[in-house]
């Protein structure tokens, strides 16, 4: 499981991704004709200076700027951060891990190799080869304890194991050794098709064996196992020191270390500004740039507030980020899907053929260009729900919404428009609705005034209301407090496991209540549920993506929620920094990290 952040536009909406994922069991996690447009990536989704290690020097320290130093490095506890994952793939195993494209290929510093038993075999079988020289700190070698250990933590067998239950964990029957103590044999008691995805990272047996020593924080002094230790795990002075690993058997590290410094968003570009930062994400810098206040007349009341996430300010930020000497800033389409969701559940958006028409309204070009193209961005339109366009597979399905247009869908609803002008009504009603969005995002603002004047042209009425990241999801997203809204879901690797509980058919409680789970739009089929649980068990690739895109295809029927675009990811790093960049759906080889250049 890669650790992902549910943004609402680009502020942080944390919800665990692929939770629940496919089971035997139908319902909804509680946790938190198509057209095709290639059968490839179209594009690299990573924007990373190339890590050429004979240009790389040896040694230096690089500055590295995170929101905080986190809670805790296990990703799979409920205190993990988007920071928690960026240093534990320092410092654990992944077996496999992605690529540009965010296919899972396997680690060789940890995996020698892994192979499944053909398909229809049964029960299914993967065996893995694990790195004979891969060990942990304490030079423990890592085997066949330290990954049944994490599947009995994360399986949900066990409810004194707190935290996440991640897809797959729960189809596993068995882990135990092999022909020797380098062979894993992990039995699966039903078929689990995205079995790549498990075991990353990993942590050792030690910290995962027992609910009490998995439930608690994992900070520093504990085994690990990546190109990089832990030094210094300072909370309260906001920074985190890794160094060299003195057992790694890999290529070395090109840095002796590498400090990660808790720095607000909104100080980053001074940071980087005064050389005391190296690498530092910049999106919410840019996006969530306030105007400068403005001078008070002698005399006069103080002046109004300037609103939040003013566009202008944005484009300020990003010429300032720009024009910084020696650095550079890194652009590229995140690894996360920005969607419309529509609330199935409330007003005239309970009738699928208004859901359909607001699908039919919404330009999908206009909405991608508003929000990107102030950001160096190609618009790039999103047509899929479970497929970023640098995945491999993807395509548009939008086309099996129907070929009706938006007015004749709402006149057949019976939302009429005399005349061709102004608010459609129906029953003396007007088709009026929300838009929830989060607070303080110049992209989320232009989207909404993108999205406003879209569905304005055809008799809809639009009223944006902001909220801040912490309460979005509590108080609106979960309660149903909304009838629009525009937030992102991560895309990964394994999109059958990854994306089923946004759109599981609620169901309902014991006393008859509907429970949505994670699935916000608050609308799905059996239909659906059935071809996310296919495609989950399916091992052969191309048949595995076929069934994606036809449940797709039923998503964009079932007017659930229309796909805009990749969510942004700006990154200013030192122009003479290796390895480093906007990562997109892959993470850094942090052993290719460091400087270019004599010293």
């Amino acid at each position: 499981m890669r650790v992902r952040q549910l943004t609402a536009a680009a502020a942080a909406l944390l919800l665990a991704a692929g939770l629940g994922g496919c089971s035997d069991d139908p319902a909804p996690a509680h946790t938190p004709a198509p057209v095709p447009v290639s059968a490839e990536p179209t594009t690299a989704t990573g924007d990373v200076r190339p890590a050429d290690r004979t240009a790389v020097r040896d040694g230096g320290t690089l500055r590295w700027a995170v929101d905080g130093v986190p809670a805790t490095l296990n990703v799979y506890q409920g205190a993990a951060t988007a920071d928690s994952a960026l240093l534990a793939h320092a410092l654990y195993p992944s077996l496999f891990r992605p690529d540009d494209h965010g296919r899972l290929v396997p680690d060789p510093d940890y995996l020698a190799g892994a192979e499944s038993t053909p398909p229809g075999e049964q029960p299914q079988v993967v065996t893995y080869r694990l790195n004979p020289h891969a060990v942990w700190t304490d030079g423990t070698p890592l085997s066949a304890a330290d990954l049944a250990a994490q599947r009995a933590a994360l399986s949900g067998l066990d409810p004194a194991y707190r935290g996440g239950h991640p897809a797959g964990y729960d189809a596993v029957d068995s882990v135990a050794q092999g022909a020797d103590p380098h062979e894993v044999r992990v039995t699966f008691r039903r078929p689990y098709a995205e079995w790549r995805s498990l075991f990353g990272p990993l942590y050792p047996a030690a910290e995962t064996g027992t609910p009490t020593t998995f439930d608690r924080a994992l900070t520093g002094g504990r085994p690990s196992a990546g190109p990089y230790t832990l030094a210094r795990y300072d909370a309260e002075g906001g920074r985190v020191t890794l160094t060299r690993n003195p057992l790694w058997w890999g290529d070395v590290p090109k840095a002796d270390r590498i400090d990660f410094i808790a720095v607000p968003p909104e100080q980053r570009l001074d940071a980087l500004d005064q050389d005391r930062l190296d690498i530092a994400p910049i999106t919410a810098a840019v996006d969530r740039a306030a105007p400068a206040p403005t001078a008070a007349t002698p005399g006069a009341p103080p002046p109004a507030a300037p609103p939040a996430a003013a566009p202008e300010a944005s484009a300020l930020a990003l010429r300032r980020a720009e024009s910084l000497p020696g650095v550079t800033v890194h652009r590229a389409a995140a690894a996360s899907l920005t969607q419309l969701t529509v609330n199935a559940a409330r007003g005239p958006l309970t009738d699928p053929a208004v859901r359909r028409a607001l699908g039919r309204a919404v330009d999908r070009r206009r909405i991608a260009e508003a929000a990107l193209a102030p950001l160096g961005l190609p618009g790039a339109p999103l047509g899929n729900h479970l497929l970023a366009g640098d995945q491999e597979g993807y395509r548009d399905n939008s086309a099996a919404a129907g070929p009706a247009d938006a007015v004749r869908l709402l006149d057949g609803a019976g939302w009429k428009r005399p005349g061709g002008r102004g608010t459609r009504t129906k029953g003396g009603k007007e088709l009026a609705l929300t838009l929830l969005v989060p607070a303080g995002s110049a992209t989320a603002k232009r989207t909404a005034d993108a999205l406003t004047a879209d569905l304005a042209e055809n008799g809809i009425a639009l009223k944006p209301v902001t909220a801040p990241a912490e309460t979005f999801v509590r108080d609106h997203l979960a309660t149903g407090d909304y009838d629009l809204a525009l937030f992102s879901w991560p895309a990964g690797p394994s999109p059958a496991s990854e994306q089923r509980p946004a759109y599981a058919k609620p169901r309902p409680d014991a006393d008859g209540a509907l429970v949505a789970g994670t699935n916000y739009g608050r609308s799905g089929t059996e239909e659906i549920d059935r071809l996310f649980d296919r495609a989950c068990a399916e091992p052969d690739p191309a048949a595995r993506l076929d069934l994606l895109q036809e449940a797709d295809a039923r998503i964009w029927q079932l007017g659930h929620s229309v796909p805009l675009y990749q969510r942004p990811e700006l990154v200013g790093v030192r122009t003479d920094v290796a390895g480093a960049g906007a990562f997109g759906f892959g993470w850094p080889r942090f052993q290719d990290l460091g400087w270019v250049g004599a010293s």
